[in-house]
């Protein structure tokens, strides 16, 4: 494998999961790693999982350049750089790159490893729900979309 993406984010089951993920890449040294953290817009009454792609679009260029955005993308780069140290001190110290997108998850996942040009995406598994005792929707989606290899990782 010389590049693959692993998507991050805030919650314990990825950081558990990226224990494996940073053993993973110690081991097999691949030339490029692409951390991809998906900014999740929130509010008491913002089902982001209802909106389409025009809705998104409309909701991103409203929040763009506000405090609310800017606090999203901080938030983001605080947890990128977590998981860049984590692989640091594994000894992965080369091409590293960190990607924010916003949108659907599984959707930017999937639309960062073909801009990307990945050849394996490794993505968390939340896996609390009884519908979905063995994969959580995001990496399910993923796994039923994607054209290259994806390791789920428990």
């Amino acid at each position: 494998m010389k590049k693959i993406l692993i998507a991050v984010d805030e919650t314990k089951g990825t950081k558990d999961a990226f224990a494996i993920c940073s053993n993973l890449c110690s081991c097999i040294h691949p030339d490029a790693i692409v951390l991809v953290f998906v900014e999740k817009f929130e509010g008491r009454s913002l089902i982001d999982e209802m909106l389409g792609d025009a809705e998104l679009s409309t909701l991103r260029v409203a929040l763009a350049g506000t405090e609310y955005k800017e606090a999203l993308d901080k938030k983001a780069g605080r947890i990128l750089e977590y998981y860049r140290k984590v692989l640091e001190e594994k000894g992965v110290t080369t091409g590293i790159k960190s990607v924010i997108k916003s949108g659907h998850p599984a959707d930017e996942i999937l639309k960062t490893a073909d801009e990307e040009d990945v050849d394996m995406i490794i993505v968390g598994s939340r896996g609390t729900r009884t519908s979905h005792v063995f994969m959580g929707s995001v990496s399910r989606e993923v796994v039923n979309r994607s054209k290259i290899p994806v390791l789920v990782v428990k």
